[in-house]
């Protein structure tokens, strides 16, 4: 195979893998020869070699088979100043492209308007979280460095991240605030080896007042980004300049992240994003409803849903959000309030999906033994108060708690009718907003079976 046709293949590989990914790892590639069953490339860099043959390697395989069957293995070496003619005629073809502008590489990812302090719902699992937040915000001497924000999906990192990007650009316009995710910072990063312009990504990178690095797991294993990552970080320490880093896990659980990276992370102050409780999502709820009847004018929702909802959808708030926005959108469609019935119908998908695996055995057993009466008592046909109430707390639950259907569930508490069982649901609301022992007793009750 020569030089020629590895030429002729570059449309085939580009259809395949895309013109970004071909424009950003394949094309900077240059053919060096094949050797007994090996393919030899020069790269830029030993990331891009590496990202290519963990990435691209079966297609440019598959693509070279059809010239030369032989070939079994891609080798990459990475370019150097006294390499062979063929690496010198690819650097100049390199150094011919038109430069990125300097100002391009370092621009900021832009800014969610609507994540702001302001907007930011706190609750007991956050309240640590965005007081740090809130102190980086206001600037001034720098207390601890770096900020790690750490959490699971839809907890409010990114949030956050945005709303103090806002604040320090409110309070100090001529700060000079860097804000992207790892993957940006990846990026830049092989972008600017490629374009020969390290300097200039050092430069700028090493002049910014704030550093803000959003989604950083997703540098581990990126030996040399890992590698550019720690002396930026380094250098902004040095000159007492503020980072601040968010992830999906605590330094120490980030596999294949290098210790000396992680023991930089953990240096400051490491904050968990802990999974929302109840009240919080019932709080983001009622903080998200206004801003939806300003869209929806004259479209009421039943006392009861909200809570509901915050019951039943408790992993993400990303989630939770979009369920009441799309609750408002089905309701001004077919022109009907937002009530119980028509929250589960239009919801039906996310509520499964945010199904928290709480049987009805053992919602029965648990009330049983609050109330200390024997499981046959609340199946059974009994209807002294001393049963009939925990029966009710029982079903109440069910329905709250499981996706189980009225009928269902009346056939599971001893072959009741779905009207036993809707009777039973509506006196316990009833009585859950008369009588504080019910509601002390549903709020335990809930709280043991979610624990």
């Amino acid at each position: 195979m020569t030089r020629d046709d590895w030429g002729k293949m570059q449309d085939g590989i580009c259809e395949s893998v895309g013109e970004n990914n071909y424009a950003n790892w394949i094309k900077p590639l240059a053919f060096a020869g094949i050797e007994d069953d090996i393919a030899h490339f020069v790269a830029p860099s030993a990331f891009i070699g590496s990202f290519v043959s963990q990435n691209f390697g079966d297609v440019i395989l598959s693509r070279i088979a059809k010239v030369s069957g032989g070939v079994r293995r891609l080798h990459f070496n990475v370019s150097k100043g006294d390499a062979a003619p063929i690496v010198a005629a690819e650097t100049k073809r390199l150094a011919e492209r038109p430069a990125t502008p300097v100002n391009d590489t370092v621009r900021s990812a832009p800014l969610d308007k609507r994540f702001t302090f302001d907007t930011f719902v706190v609750g007991k699992p956050n309240e640590l979280a965005h007081a740090a937040a809130r102190r980086v915000a206001e600037g001034g001497p720098v207390t601890f460095n770096p900020l790690f924000l750490y959490g699971g999906v839809g907890l409010g990192k990114t949030h956050l991240m945005h709303a103090i990007s806002w604040e320090l650009k409110a309070r100090s316009p001529d700060l000079n605030v860097l804000y992207l995710s790892a993957e940006q910072f990846m990026y830049r990063f092989v972008q600017a080896l490629r374009e020969r312009r390290m300097m200039d990504f050092k430069e700028i990178f090493r002049s910014v007042d704030v550093l803000m690095v959003d989604d950083v797991q997703f540098i581990a294993g990126k030996d040399s980004t890992q590698e550019e990552f720690f002396h930026t970080f380094n250098a902004l320490v040095d000159q007492n300049k503020q980072i601040i880093i968010s992830a999906d896990r605590a330094p120490d659980e980030i596999k294949d992240l290098e210790n000396r990276i992680r023991s930089r992370l953990q240096s400051g102050l490491v904050v968990d994003l802990h999974p929302t409780d109840y009240e919080l999502r019932l709080g983001i709820l009622q903080s998200k409803v206004e801003a939806q009847q300003a869209q929806y004018p004259g479209l009421e929702i039943e006392s009861g849903v909200l809570e509901f909802l915050a019951h039943r959808i408790s992993t993400n708030v990303r989630v939770l959000e979009g369920a009441l926005t799309r609750l408002f959108a089905f309701a001004s469609l077919i022109g009907k309030p937002i009530n119980m019935d028509l929250t589960q119908d239009c919801l039906a998908d996310v509520l499964r999906a945010s199904e928290r695996k709480i049987s009805i055995d053992e919602i029965q057993r648990k009330v049983a033994e609050h109330y200390n009466i024997r499981l046959s008592d609340i199946l059974g046909p009994r209807r002294v108060r001393t049963f009939a109430r925990p029966r009710q707390v029982a079903m109440y639950l069910c329905k709250q708690l499981t996706s189980r259907s009225l009928p269902e569930i009346g056939r599971r508490f001893g072959g009741r009718d779905h009207t036993t069982v809707m009777h039973g649901v509506r006196r316990i609301e009833e009585l859950k907003l008369q009588d504080s022992q019910i509601a002390e007793d549903l709020e335990m009750l809930r709280r043991a079976l979610e624990g």
